[in-house]
């Protein structure tokens, strides 16, 4: 186990042998330097863990820290595998190619074998709220785990999230977006769980693609529809979602680094309001 440490924050880097993935996987905790109650403390999943060290993630916790702008999380960014199309796919269902075929296997690896190696070794047996995040088809996986295990979760954190995954293809003559994108899908079909918030951000240069032909980019048009569908559901756009479109933002870790600290404030923050308004 290796450390670093900012001011604020502790990062400890583990390695974990999964049965289920049949691989190491890196495990990146970043810990406030300072927790008087661990009954208090929250614990955040990050999908794509990698990015978290691309982007300084311990920077970004210890400047809100320092500013009092954050309550104490447990933040946990778990590295991807070469084979993160298969791992980060929804875990009931397979895309048109067939992709995803993994994602089960990850969800047990998260509870069957991450958070018992977390509580075992921080002896934090019970956390007060368990939250997930991730980038791009990170995103989608953190989504899916939290709408199918929501019992376990209070918020998803989803960045440029890869709300395209279908299971046909779009150029078949008989696709339709309404029905045959996974996710939008499964929360149609899914119970309304009303402790559950979700946050996502996206980008105006996201991508270019626009298979609609509507003038709106397809990870725009995506993310918004997938909100109505959690409208329709029963979620507030006023209390349980926040969507945040970033002008001139990309498909790309710095985009992500500039977002997280707005998520961060939107779930954890001492006071919030008037950044979120």
């Amino acid at each position: 186990m290796d450390k670093e440490r900012a001011a604020s924050v502790i990062v400890e880097n583990h390695v974990l042998q999964s049965e289920f993935l049949v691989r190491e996987v890196k495990v990146d905790c970043y810990l406030p330097h300072q927790i008087e109650d661990t009954a208090a403390l929250s614990l955040l999943l990050i999908n794509d863990g990698q990015d978290l060290v691309t982007m300084n993630f311990e920077s970004i916790l210890d400047t809100l820290y320092s500013t009092n702008d954050m309550q104490p999380l447990f933040c946990v960014g778990i590295h991807c595998s070469s084979d993160r199309k298969n791992e980060y796919g929804t875990a009931k269902i397979l895309d048109y190619k067939g992709r995803g075929a993994k994602a089960a296997l990850y969800t047990r690896f998260v509870f069957e074998e991450l958070l018992p190696f977390i509580r075992t070794t921080y002896g934090i047996q019970s956390f007060k709220e368990k939250s997930y995040a991730g980038f791009s088809l990170g995103g989608l996986s953190a989504l899916d785990i939290v709408w199918n295990n929501s019992q376990e979760f209070r918020r998803v954190g989803v960045f440029s999230g890869s709300l395209w995954w279908r299971d046909k293809d779009q150029d078949d003559a008989d696709f339709n977006e309404d029905t045959d994108r996974i996710m939008h899908r499964q929360i149609k079909e899914g119970v309304y769980a009303p402790w559950l918030k979700f946050f996502f951000e996206v980008g105006t240069q996201d991508e270019t693609a626009d298979r609609n032909n509507n003038g709106i980019i397809d990870s725009i048009d995506d993310a918004l529809s997938l909100i109505d569908d959690l409208e329709a559901k029963g979620y507030s756009r006023e209390t349980d979602i926040k969507y945040l479109e970033l002008q001139e933002g990309r498909h790309d870790v710095p985009t992500w680094a500039n977002a997280f600290p707005y998520f961060l404030k939107w779930g954890w923050g001492y006071f919030n309001k008037e950044l979120l308004d």
